[in-house]
């Protein structure tokens, strides 16, 4: 193998072990915040994140076993099978999250105000655009169909802690207690996009 695509499977590997080491501390700090202020959005946001722990993991293998010329085109196989438990996984919480928050919007249920959540979602939003922006670049030299693929996926995580960050601002700022239930109800529809994504097979680069 190429001195220089070694040294970009390397790269690749380290930005995969940092996203999945922030998306298990995201989960965790997202599900606690979610669940004390009764919030829907963090609590799906939290979903979603433990589902992309478990995306990361898959493309961590596949970008190790890429590494051995025995073991690209098993992990190739794999990898994909892979990818589709976790479009199915997706789906399945986009589903749970749009039921819960309709539910929310027809009880009156009002969660409370997480600073905690706010914090997360402004971080989430630098973390993601870094992230993302760094994958598309290794993605481009590897020509990795799997790497872009997380790439995407990433972005759309950036798009969710937006969505996450209005979600609960507004909540906060002018009281609009519906605001949280309302992102909740974006959330899902970002969430079953992300999981037609991770189905879809596309052309790299």
């Amino acid at each position: 193998m190429a001195p220089d695509r070694v040294r970009s499977l390397r790269a690749a590997l380290r930005l995969e072990y940092l996203t999945l080491g922030w998306n298990v501390a995201e989960a965790a700090v997202a599900l606690a915040a979610g669940l004390a202020a009764g919030s829907q959005a963090l609590i799906g946001f939290g979903g979603d994140s433990v589902v992309e722990s478990l995306s990361g993991a898959v493309l961590i293998w596949r970008l190790a076993a890429e590494r051995r010329p025995s073991g690209a085109a098993r992990a190739a196989q794999v990898e994909h099978r892979a990818r589709r438990g976790v479009a199915v996984s997706l789906w399945v919480l986009a589903g749970y999250v749009a039921a819960q928050a309709g539910a929310g919007l027809l009880s009156g249920r009002e969660p409370e105000v997480s600073a905690v959540g706010i914090g997360l979602a402004v971080v989430s939003l630098a973390t993601m655009w870094l992230l993302a922006r760094a994958k598309r670049a290794r993605a481009r030299e590897l020509h990795s169909h799997a790497l872009e693929a997380d790439a995407v996926q990433t972005e759309l995580c950036w798009r969710l802690s937006a969505v996450l960050l209005v979600g609960l601002g507004l909540n906060a700022g002018l009281g609009w207690w519906w605001a949280d239930a309302a992102a909740a109800l974006a959330l899902s529809v970002l969430i079953a996009y992300e999981g037609r994504q991770a189905w879809r097979d596309r052309e790299c680069c």
